[in-house]
């Protein structure tokens, strides 16, 4: 969730985890104490042949109603991502072709991404990590000295020896020029020029609904690392409280 106004990391596995895993689909429902407002995400993940495809998307509720309550839908954002692997059984297999695209209602930039994901795992692939180098293209009105995004994303389970408690998540780092403002406007950083952005999204899930029939069922959160994202100056942090149900 909040992967928003950013181009964010796809967190789909590598090919190698495709071949062994079924694809999934979750939903997931968060709460951000910070700005104070639920976020909705459909996600999922399938394997082929050919390589494997992730997307989601994201609703903010953060529209108020007749009541002043923060309860309607204000904006959404949409990201679809492409591992090609055609070479699986080379000495290159680990190494894929990536191509992205992200966007959506009332987000300024439009972006696609090309570039190349490497996948590494242990012995039984309950832990998983993939490096990406992606080349980004910016929309009308966006610029950037250096538009490359670098991208670490990683999935650990069953961590600490605790059956269904997982750690997952992603960092971006990539060049955007960006004009950031201060949470409080009459701050003398009101606005600000930027020219990369930092974003990491570390997720702890344990699959409560194991010790009642239902292995659907997750409980967890994230917290929200960033630096000069989505407008806003400097390094914020902002923690999120979560469920997550797994078709």
């Amino acid at each position: 969730m909040n992967k928003k106004l950013l181009f964010t990391a796809a967190t789909a596995a590598g090919l190698l985890v495709a071949s062994i895993a079924e694809a999934q689909t979750n939903f997931q429902t968060f709460y951000d104490f910070s700005r104070e407002h639920f976020t909705t995400t459909l996600e999922g993940f399938y394997g082929d042949d050919w390589g494997n495809t992730f997307f989601f998307i994201d609703y903010d509720f953060n529209g108020k109603n007749g009541d002043g309550a923060k309860s309607l839908a204000s904006g959404s954002y949409f990201e679809i991502a492409r591992c090609l692997n055609f070479w699986q059984d080379s000495a290159l297999g680990a190494l894929s072709a990536h191509v992205e695209y992200n966007g959506g209602v009332g987000f300024p930039s439009q972006n696609f991404l090309f570039g190349v994901d490497y996948f590494v795992h242990n012995a039984n692939f309950s832990n998983t990590f993939n490096f990406k180098l992606l080349y980004k293209t910016f929309s009308k009105g966006t610029t950037s000295d250096l538009p490359l995004q670098f991208t670490f994303v990683w999935g650990m389970q069953d961590i600490f020896g605790v059956k269904g408690l997982r750690f997952s998540g992603f960092a971006d780092f990539w060049g955007e020029d960006v004009v950031a403002f201060a949470e409080d406007p009459d701050s003398d950083k009101f606005l600000k020029e930027g020219h990369f952005v930092f974003l990491s999204e570390p997720q702890l899930w344990y699959n409560i609904g194991q010790h009642f029939g239902c292995k659907n069922f997750n409980i967890g959160g994230e917290v929200e690392f960033s630096y000069n994202f989505a407008g806003y100056d400097g390094f914020k942090v902002r923690p999120c409280i979560g469920t997550k149900w797994v078709f």
